[in-house]
This record gives C-alpha cells, sequence and structure tokens, in this order.
C-alpha cells in the first residue's frame, strides 16, 4: 500500500469503451474486467456480508483490511463507497439490461395502520422491512429502496448472474413463508402480497449532474412488477410467464391467470406461486 491508495486496484478497464453507456451496460451485466478483477481478489478475503459489486468483505479481518477504502456505502450498504465513488465519478448515467424484479407490499395496511398505536405501525413496517432486506439479499438482490408498505429488489446479472429471475422468484418466495410466520412481528404474521417479472430496463445513477441521488431502475417492466404486487393477493406471489419460463418449469399443477395491468392493451399472464415450504 502507498500512502493513501487502496491494496487492490479500482475500475480499470483493460478495454477501451467508446461510450458510456457500453462500460455501464458490462458494469450491470458483470462483464466489466475492472470489477471482475476485483472480484477475483476479494472471493480469497473473509468475510460476508460483502459488496455485491466487487465483492469486498465488509466483516471479518477482511473487512477490517479494506474498510477505509471499499466499506459500506452510507446511503446503500449493499455496495461499498469505492464502487460507488467510482460510479460517482462517471456522472449521472445508466444503460438498457434485462433483469428481474421483486416488488411486494403489505396488504391491508390502511387498515392495518388504523387499528394500531403509530409506534405499532412503525414496528410493523421495521419488521416487514428487515425479512424483505434478508430475503432479497439471501438471493443475491441488491434492495433497491422501501417506500412505505412496500418493498423493491434489483435481481441484476451481475450481482445475481444469469439466474436472476430464479434468484427473484426465490427471494419472494422465502419472503412470503417468513413474513407468514407467527413470529414475523409483534403483531404476529405480516399479511404480504408479491409479484416478479423479467424484462429489459434503464438502470443507473439518477439526479442532477451535480450529485447523484440514487441507483435505481426506470422503465414498463419496473410499473408492470409493482402492478403484479397489487394484484396479488396475502401469501400469493404472481409472476410472470416470461420469468417463470426464464427460471425453469412451473409444474403442470401451478394456477395461471391473465391479469389486467394498467397501460397494457392485453392480459398479462402470470403464475401464482405461494410461500416457500
Amino acid at each position: 500500500m502507498v500512502g493513501d491508495r487502496p491494496p487492490f486496484a479500482t475500475y480499470t478497464a483493460s478495454v477501451a469503451y467508446s461510450t458510456p453507456e457500453e462500460e455501464w451496460r458490462d458494469l450491470m451485466t458483470g462483464r466489466h474486467p475492472g470489477v471482475a478483477a476485483l472480484r477475483r481478489s476479494f472471493r480469497r478475503l473473509p468475510s460476508s456480508p460483502r459488496c455485491k459489486l466487487c465483492y469486498a468483505p465488509f466483516h471479518g479481518i477482511g473487512g477490517l483490511l479494506v474498510r477505509p477504502w471499499f466499506g459500506p456505502w452510507e446511503r446503500n450498504a449493499q455496495l461499498c463507497k469505492n464502487c460507488m465513488g467510482s460510479l460517482m465519478k462517471r456522472g449521472v448515467g445508466g444503460a438498457e439490461v434485462e433483469l428481474s424484479l421483486l416488488f411486494a407490499d403489505i396488504r391491508g395496511s390502511t387498515g392495518l395502520g388504523e387499528r394500531l398505536r403509530p409506534a405499532e405501525f412503525s414496528a410493523l413496517l421495521s419488521d416487514f422491512y428487515r425479512l424483505a432486506a434478508a430475503a432479497i439479499v439471501n438471493s443475491d438482490g441488491v434492495v433497491d429502496k422501501f417506500v412505505g408498505d412496500e418493498a423493491i429488489g434489483l435481481f441484476l446479472p451481475a450481482f445475481a448472474g444469469p439466474d436472476h429471475a430464479t434468484k427473484a422468484i426465490e427471494a419472494g418466495r422465502a419472503l412470503l413463508a417468513a413474513a407468514a410466520a407467527t413470529s414475523a412481528s409483534s403483531a404476529g404474521p405480516i399479511p404480504v402480497g408479491a409479484g416478479v417479472h423479467t424484462g429489459i430496463a434503464y438502470v443507473g445513477s439518477i439526479g442532477s449532474s451535480e450529485q447523484i441521488s440514487d441507483f435505481t431502475a426506470l422503465g414498463d417492466v419496473v410499473n408492470t412488477t409493482a402492478r403484479l404486487a397489487s394484484l396479488a393477493k396475502a401469501g400469493e406471489l404472481l409472476v410472470s410467464v416470461h420469468a417463470g419460463d426464464l427460471s425453469g418449469p412451473q409444474g403442470p399443477s401451478t394456477e395461471r391467470r391473465t391479469v389486467d395491468v394498467r397501460g397494457r392493451e392485453a392480459g398479462l399472464d402470470v403464475y401464482v406461486l405461494h410461500p416457500a415450504g
């Protein structure tokens, strides 16, 4: 280590990109040479949890060693400050990539908010966020955001690999199972419905030209997934047939429905899945 330089190289690509979009696409699909080199190095250091992008360890002796440069980012502890610093230097940008998304909502949250005291409802939301974050992270996704009674997970090839649809479905079913447990919250089970969809979205950083305010996904696939989650009953995971087929055969006994999605002329075929057994 020399001066304040980190013990590992940052994003130094061995290829020249003709456009920023090309580099963003490689970052989001796991093909960026600089990130691939970091992941190979960091895999040898203990221990989890790790940065979803470069695989820098946050705990153990490895986490202690690299924390000054690769510690958790203060805005999203699933990514390290080096990765986000590198992305910020690129400015606002992104690329269109295929990914899978998981949206999950608490069913009947308005009624729950009326019946519970404010502190109790806040505790219920915190328990839901905790369960959702665990399900998403344990299936190699990244938590995009929590909005009111909703949790959003992104399953990008860079994080979840080529089986991102399978990972998103696994996370959805795991969340439903955890939420249905009597120990889910101090008030008991949490009624949750969820949706999974796969498609092309614009993924990258958003904000003003001076400051990046968020890292997220935008596009029709995002809106469609949100709509699926809103249509799911408590204990149901609505999976678009496209996402379900990408993850493998669902079995002849799996229920199918056609649902109306706002903004689409034709209905969308979905599989109806339930909590993991």
